[in-house]
């Protein structure tokens, strides 16, 4: 699918400003539409939103399907009843600069307890109807993820891999057994999910009346941790034990000598195409609900995907094992329709890598910080773009373009200067957003932190590492109409 010449903002709504150490679903997610539309910009890009765990990361989720608790706005909760301003007071100072997880969420978790609580108690017809509706529409997934849960907290936080036998492997007695004993924790946790999704489908709605559509993002595998491989086993590669019999990583590259090793459970592709993979065109019409295009990580995965035998310390001893893309996209396509979906493409890509990205017309991406290696023509040079594919000046996973410019080989920064014709008296991250937005891709996104010319004290995440990453939050007062209007301006000057 093509896309109109556009551009917009990746942020994600952890790093809104706002109180008690999080970004969130409220009157800062709706300020950020509101700068979105003075500086005339058509996308809001975010990651995925599901509930995080340990480290935080957006792409380690407890659920492909679920929504972040995390990100639930506590003032709305007031405004609707279940709340009372007075609960709101704290004595506990957070850190606004940063996100930090563990102590947002627990502040956060007595805080929804007492909502789900009030809720259960007042008589309100139509707000248990709209609840119910919720229920039935998501019950698909919201029975097996409010379960798993319920019983991480019954298992004081263990992986399901260390729960008791029975539960761990779903027999249906035990099943019956913890979801009966359970069921106030269950209905809590659909609740929660009631109340994440009607606070982000409001700012999505608001956004889109404004002209705005929302970038989401789906990540190729699913976290082992997860709802998703405990309640569906067989749609992965596990043995009779559960245990992962391959996992997912990226074999070794210039970047590292022994790879990546992401631990991810690999796709049983057989079982899913007997499925007519209905879990995966489940997956990305949820995905199509809470946004209106998707980018999908590691698209590479679907052509062939990189695996390792489950126990290695490593990702060298992994093989490449074809990926039935094809078939998949075609069957989701049958389902939902044309697929507003980014490719991720990056990496070492194969031709077979291109020819299914363009057999569909996804758009691929393209990245300012990769084009100037001062040796070789990169396709990532504005003069080799095609209109169909999206420019970034960097993403989640670089450093900002301010960081990456004092930091890299001075050979790199000398083909910056003279490719683009850096004036070192101005800004140098907008005069890459100027390249970036000059260029004949249909669509231009760079991260807030470049708008704002930070440097790497501000990146989001450093691929590898499990610390200080998604901690970046944005100040209030840097979001000024200053910004704004410059951004307008040029927005308007490259008609997009």
């Amino acid at each position: 699918m093509s896309f109109k010449r556009s551009s917009g903002i990746l942020l994600h709504p952890t790093s809104l400003p706002g109180k008690y150490g999080v970004g969130t679903l409220g009157r800062e997610a709706y300020k950020f539409v509101d700068f979105l539309i003075k500086s005339k910009q058509k996308l809001w890009q975010i990651l995925p939103l599901g509930p995080t765990g340990y480290g935080a990361s957006p792409y380690q989720c407890f659920s492909a399907f679920a929504g972040n608790p995390v990100l639930i706005d506590l003032e709305k909760l007031v405004e609707n009843g279940f709340l009372n301003v007075e609960d709101l007071e704290t004595s506990e100072i957070f850190d606004n600069s940063k996100f930090d997880y563990d102590k947002a969420f627990n502040f956060k978790k007595p805080l929804l307890a007492k909502a789900f609580k009030n809720f259960k108690l007042i008589d309100d017809v139509l707000e248990k109807s709209k609840f119910e509706v919720f229920y039935s529409n998501n019950s698909s997934w919201l029975d097996d993820y409010s379960l798993f849960r319920s019983l991480i907290e019954y298992f004081n936080g263990k992986s399901w891999q260390d729960w008791d036998e029975d539960i761990k492997l779903r027999d249906p007695v035990a099943i019956q057994r913890y979801t009966e004993e359970l069921s106030e924790r269950v209905e809590f946790h659909k609740f929660i999910q009631y109340l994440f999704f009607k606070q982000w489908l409001e700012v999505k709605a608001y956004a889109n009346e404004n002209g705005i559509k929302i970038i989401g993002d789906i990540p190729i595998f699913i976290s082992f941790d997860s709802s998703d491989a405990w309640a569906n086993p067989e749609l992965f590669l596990f043995d009779e034990d559960r245990k992962p019999v391959s996992v997912a990583g990226v074999p070794p590259d210039y970047f590292s000598e022994t790879g990546q090793l992401w631990g991810n459970p690999l796709y049983n592709w057989e079982v899913l195409k007997e499925t007519n993979f209905k879990w995966w065109v489940e997956r990305v019409e949820k995905n199509l609900e809470i946004s209106d295009i998707i980018r999908v990580d590691h698209f590479r995965g679907f052509a062939n995907y990189w695996s390792i035998p489950y126990g290695e310390k490593t990702a060298i001893n992994g093989e490449w094992i074809p990926a039935p893309g094809k078939e998949l996209f075609e069957t989701i396509r049958e389902n939902l329709g044309v697929l507003p979906i980014i490719a991720e493409d990056l990496g070492i890509i194969t031709q077979e890598v291109n020819d299914l990205r363009d057999y569909f017309g996804f758009p691929g991406m393209k990245i300012l910080q990769f084009a100037f290696a001062p040796h070789d023509e990169s396709t990532h040079l504005p003069h080799t773009y095609s209109k169909n594919t999206v420019v970034y000046t960097g993403t989640h996973d670089n450093e900002t373009t301010l960081g990456w410019f004092d930091s890299t080989y001075e050979e790199s920064r000398n083909f910056a200067k003279n490719y683009l014709k850096i004036d070192m008296k101005e800004s140098v991250p907008w005069q890459f957003i100027q390249a970036a937005w000059a260029s004949v891709s249909n669509i231009a996104i760079a991260p807030m932190q470049d708008f704002l010319e930070l440097g790497n004290e501000a990146r989001m995440n450093t691929p590898g590492t499990i610390f200080e990453n998604w901690q970046w939050r944005l100040k209030e007062w840097e979001l000024s109409d200053s910004i704004a209007m410059k951004l307008k301006d040029l927005t308007k000057l490259y008609f997009r």
